[in-house]
């Protein structure tokens, strides 16, 4: 009886949580999720109940991974209509608003999908966080972040760490980097940079 109940009150105190970053990587600003969220994978050690996961463009496969968690807490390119750089956090019922609006970047409706997808699967999000950054340039093709939002993105992991100490996850710093990146090397954050900036490209080869 104890065993059930220690077991009951750990599922409480741990839900499983899923950070998602989503987008596309070959069209600027398109790409701050997945680049946000591979700086936290960077930054970070997560706890047993946390996944950090690089999202891109997957669409309705990402409701799998809904289905395996609690919580949902998103990185993602958001036109608010704001100056560029602008971090937002929405949450809950809200958050659907935002990933269906007119002005959205190539994947939006496909994550609208996915949220809808998994409640029709009773798997919706028990909580539900975006964090968004407002784009300069969604027309970019291979292009890097502009100026505006990649300075942002230590600012939207700040606030991911405040999220998550809501839901009762404490993070720790990396005391050295990871051994495995979220992404392959020719298209992590420093690498790609490079190459979509043919000075530093040409400094670095």
């Amino acid at each position: 009886m104890n065993d059930a109940m220690a077991r009951t009150d750990s599922s409480v105190e741990s839900p499983r949580i899923l950070i998602l970053g989503i987008g596309n990587i070959l069209w600027a600003d398109e790409g701050f999720g997945v680049r946000a969220v591979e700086a936290f994978h960077r930054a970070f050690e997560v706890p047993d109940n946390v996944t950090v996961l690089d999202g891109g463009t997957q669409g309705l496969y990402l409701v799998n991974f809904l289905q395996d968690h609690d919580h949902l807490l998103v990185f993602d390119a958001i036109d608010y209509g704001l100056p560029p750089g602008t971090l937002k956090r929405i949450d809950g019922d809200e958050v659907p608003k935002f990933t269906g609006a007119k002005k959205m970047s190539l994947h939006q409706t496909g994550f609208q999908e996915v949220l809808s997808a998994a409640d029709l699967l009773g798997a919706a999000p028990k909580r539900l966080v975006l964090i968004g950054c407002q784009p300069q340039d969604l027309e970019d093709w291979g292009g890097a972040l502009t100026p505006p939002v990649a300075a942002r993105i230590a600012d939207a992991l700040a606030l991911a760490r405040d999220i998550l100490g809501e839901w009762g996850v404490a993070l720790a710093p990396r005391a050295v980097p990871p051994a495995e990146g979220l992404l392959g090397h020719d298209i992590d954050h420093d690498s790609y940079e490079r190459r979509a900036d043919p000075a530093s490209a040409a400094v670095h080869g």
